[in-house]
């Protein structure tokens, strides 16, 4: 395990797409943070527990998620 710490404005799907390579993983970084479950977006200097993965899935990003240009 490693730890995260967040910058303003972090979601928890861009935290597990940034730093483990997938979205797929927000529900796992979510339940290794349980005491956050209920912040949607972070203020600067959390701390977050980022699990370890077998192997890491790199996705595209959702479509909402790309910056057309």
């Amino acid at each position: 395990m490693t730890t995260y710490r967040t910058t303003q404005g972090d979601m928890w799907d861009s935290i597990a797409y940034r730093i483990m390579g997938s979205t797929k993983y927000t529900d796992l970084l979510i339940r290794a943070n349980r005491q956050h479950i209920n912040t949607f977006f972070f203020p600067a200097g959390i701390n977050l527990t980022v699990p370890d993965v077998d192997e890491p899935i790199y996705d595209k990003l959702p479509p909402w998620k790309v910056v057309p240009g």
